[in-house]
């Protein structure tokens, strides 16, 4: 499966280069220019084994909100294209993450059918990001990756944790769905024969 791609997004306001390997072991290389966001994102590949180079730039205002949906709207696209008709995957991905105060739930299906669901009476804010704009990025990787995902739960007092807390149940849960299953590498995972 040639699981190694790289996508670009250009709009008016933002540039966004994303390598993506999904066969990777976890190495990061990003700038968004919001280090907080950097942070996250790293953690994200860290659990979920993807190599991530990306490179976000700003071509108007320094805005976070544009540069954080345009950067998951690009790594969806990539997961989509790095994956492919999806034979062969596990599919279903599933992960309870607890850090120091925080836990996220996160439950995830690549059906090939964009759906989300957030349990959001969390309200946090920390370094540039709020939980409004975690759940657009959430949205977007959803929308364009072609993700079903749940997050039943999620809780904590530091929103440092929270959101990290859900970067890493959101990276393992993908880390599992995407798994190439040995015994069936050849199959669709799903009885109509085609994931969409």
């Amino acid at each position: 499966m040639g699981r190694l791609v790289v996508c670009e997004r250009k709009t008016l306001e933002t540039y966004v280069r994303v390598e993506f390997n999904l066969d990777g072991s976890g190495f990061s290389d990003v700038k968004t220019g919001h280090p907080f966001f950097d942070h996250m994102l790293e953690t994200l590949s860290k659990h979920s084994l993807i190599d991530l180079k990306i490179s976000a730039d700003s071509l108007k205002t320094p805005s976070i909100h544009h540069v954080v949906e345009d950067v998951a709207l690009t790594i969806g696209e990539a997961l989509d294209k790095s994956l492919g008709d999806r034979k062969g995957i596990l599919r279903f991905g599933f992960a309870i993450i607890p850090m120091d105060d925080a836990l996220a739930e996160v439950s995830l299906d690549v059906s090939g059918r964009p759906y989300i669901h957030v349990e959001d009476r969390f309200v946090g804010f920390t370094e540039g990001l709020d939980f409004s704009l975690v759940k657009h990025f959430l949205r977007s990787l959803a929308q364009s990756g072609k993700l079903t995902i749940h997050v039943p739960r999620i809780y904590g007092e530091d929103a440092h944790h929270v959101f990290e807390a859900l970067f890493k149940a959101l990276a393992v849960a993908l880390r599992e769905a995407c798994k190439v299953v040995t015994e069936n590498r050849s199959g669709i995972p799903s009885t109509k024969g085609v994931l969409t």
